[in-house]
């Protein structure tokens, strides 16, 4: 049987909803959707880049803590508020997607809070 790991990013979503950040299970890492803030300080900026930014460092805090990088990504699902920031974001996913090139969703939708412009989720496998 495999274990399973659960890791948290302190944020007070994940004791609120009943939520890991991650799971780990055998080469499998499952990330939650990450929202743009600093789970240290609970600061969101204002802008999408720099909200999409924060997701990837979240995400990629998570999965190093499971043993995982980024690169073991096959699966991102993107949620954006509006599709008029889609073109503000694009750098910062080809920055940290773009030599993974993993399937990937992107949808257009209300997040929790109005401040969220995106929620980034992840899927990785070990080789």
């Amino acid at each position: 049987k495999l274990m399973v790991k659960y890791i948290s990013s302190g944020s007070s979503f994940e004791e609120k909803l009943g939520y890991s950040r991650a799971l780990i299970k055998g080469d499998w890492a499952f990330v939650s959707g990450v929202t743009g803030y600093n789970y240290k300080t609970m600061d969101m900026p204002n802008n999408i880049a720099q909200q999409a930014t924060n997701c990837f460092e979240t995400i990629q805090s998570s999965l190093k803590e499971g043993g995982f990088s980024l690169s073991d990504t096959v699966r991102v699902q993107y949620t954006l508020t509006n599709s008029d920031l889609v073109d503000e974001i694009a750098p910062i996913l080809k920055k940290y997607m773009g030599d993974i090139r993993p399937a990937a969703t992107m949808i257009i939708a209300n997040l929790m809070k109005p401040e969220m412009l995106v929620e980034i989720e992840i899927t990785a496998l070990k080789n």
